[in-house]
């Protein structure tokens, strides 16, 4: 251990101790309320339905504090306690080339981490989402999500590193610069082909047969000037009882997606102005603005990680013996989350003022009473708490909470 080393463990046990101060904050203003359904919210929400969502939050709240705890230890194990190191000393017996070694620790310990984290996984979904009556899952359809999420590991993850570690070892000091660009390109690819090729793989998509709400749905469509590949249904309810609506892809193949679970819950005029919200992330070009940041702040990590690289102590204080490429982006990955941890109010902040910009072209295009009661219906569905504690969901949320965003949309009606 050095220097960096006790940085680190100082950094990751700050930003725990901070994450369990917010959770503790969340967990007392929740339970605080949960008699009394926010004033707002009175003949909305059933005393019953409000309760319900305060113990889903609690359950939740309470299992994130133990998955974090989980999380760091492993997190230590990985960096300090030398598994990363020691999991590239046994690929290394293998005598293979150094981009395949390469390739081969890198995609052993995406497997390995999330085998770690399978018991939280199957917890969240068979017990508390089960207990919530959100849980449609069956362990069938569990076991077929991982075989297709390892198979695309395999059919995506190794011919991407395998670039990576090759653009590192022959394009010269400047290979970050050269990675960035592989980088980028690889997730606007993903962004442009997710709605027609991944995501089909986990699950359905049908185009909307009603063709009343089809009609109404494509005059809203011309009136924002959005022009999609179709208006689809997802059978969201093979998994789960949650609903939501979004709109995915980019240039000419963007899709609008409605959950079937949230169409069986809202009525027309509802479906539109919830439509309405996602067509003003379009028009305020806010899909367009987190990509461009998205890019500009993985350009920054990666100029970073070139002038790391380059540093023994980077290596010898987070547990590696030998440095190496591979286990540079490893290291980079794992680390980096627990020092930017602190900028993610930022991040958050900004999400919740788009989604107030969205609201507002939403009242602009559709109704603003029609997506209150659209907003209210799906907080209770989806069992979302009504009294957050602030810190907590300035820290987290990213989008508002939700008697501030129905005073926002309310404020509009008279």
């Amino acid at each position: 251990m050095n220097a960096f080393s006790w940085v680190f463990i100082a950094a990751l046990s700050a930003s725990v101790a901070v994450r369990l101060w917010l959770a503790a904050r969340q967990i007392r203003s929740v339970r605080l309320h949960r008699a009394t359904v926010p004033e707002a919210f009175n003949g909305a929400i059933a005393p019953e339905a409000h309760r319900r969502a305060a113990d889903y939050t609690l359950g939740k709240t309470r299992l994130g504090r133990i998955e974090l705890a989980y999380d760091s230890l492993l997190l230590l194990g990985w960096t300090v306690g030398g598994g990363l190191n020691g999991l590239n000393v046994v690929w290394q017996g293998a005598g293979w080339g150094e981009i395949a070694t390469g390739v081969a620790v890198m995609l052993s310990a995406f497997a390995l981490m999330a085998l770690l984290e399978l018991p939280f996984s199957l917890y969240h979904t068979f017990v508390i989402e089960a207990r919530f009556g959100f849980n449609k899952t069956t362990p069938g359809v569990f076991v077929s999500d991982l075989f297709k999420q390892a198979l695309l590991l395999l059919a995506l993850g190794i011919p991407l590193a395998w670039a990576a570690l090759w653009l590192m070892q022959e394009s010269g000091r400047l290979w970050w610069l050269y990675l960035w660009l592989l980088w980028a390109g690889f997730s606007l690819l993903m962004l442009w082909a997710y709605p027609a090729v991944i995501a089909p793989l986990f699950n359905k998509f049908s185009l909307l047969d009603d063709e009343r709400l089809k009609q109404r749905i494509q005059t809203l469509l011309d009136r924002c000037g959005f022009k999609s590949k179709g208006i689809y249904v997802m059978d969201g309810s093979r998994r789960s009882g949650h609903g939501n609506a979004y709109f995915t892809g980019m240039g000419q193949n963007k899709r609008i997606v409605f959950f079937d679970t949230l169409l069986d819950t809202l009525e027309a005029d509802e479906i539109e102005a919830v439509l309405a919200h996602e067509l003003g992330h379009f028009k305020r070009r806010h899909v367009q603005k987190r990509i461009i940041i998205m890019m500009l702040s993985s350009l920054a990590g990666l100029a970073l990680l070139g002038w790391l690289i380059q540093q023994p102590w980077f290596f010898h204080g987070l547990g590696v013996s030998q440095p190496a490429n591979h286990l540079a982006l490893l290291l980079f990955l794992m680390v980096a989350p627990v020092f930017t941890f602190f900028l993610q109010p930022v991040s958050a902040w900004f999400s919740r003022k788009h989604e107030f910009e969205a609201d507002d072209y939403a009242a602009s295009q559709a109704s603003a009473a029609d997506l209150v009661r659209a907003l209210v219906k799906m907080y209770r569905e989806n069992a979302s708490t009504l009294t957050p504690d602030p810190l907590y969901s300035a820290f987290y949320d990213s989008h508002p909470p939700a008697p501030v965003r129905v005073a926002h949309l309310s404020a509009k009606l008279g």
